[in-house]
């Protein structure tokens, strides 16, 4: 069975791309390129599914949003 997961994909003050999977809390990996990313959390994600054992329940896309807080 094939599923679909969501990633967020943001770049650290170092340069190196971080990615999280939100239908998955703890999922995460980082790389210095896209393409090296993106099998780390493909990895990441079939690790997690191994370890957790059962499939989460699907969480729908909504969009992404920027917040701005006093720090």
């Amino acid at each position: 069975m094939t599923r679909q997961f969501d990633v967020i994909v943001e770049k650290d003050a170092e340069g190196y791309f971080v990615a999280s999977v939100p239908a998955l809390p703890g999922c995460h990996s980082q790389a210095r390129s896209l393409d090296e990313l993106m099998l780390r959390i493909r990895e990441a994600i079939e690790l997690c599914l191994e370890v957790n054992g059962e499939l989460p329940e699907p969480l729908d896309f909504v969009g992404v949003q920027r917040v701005s807080v006093a720090a």
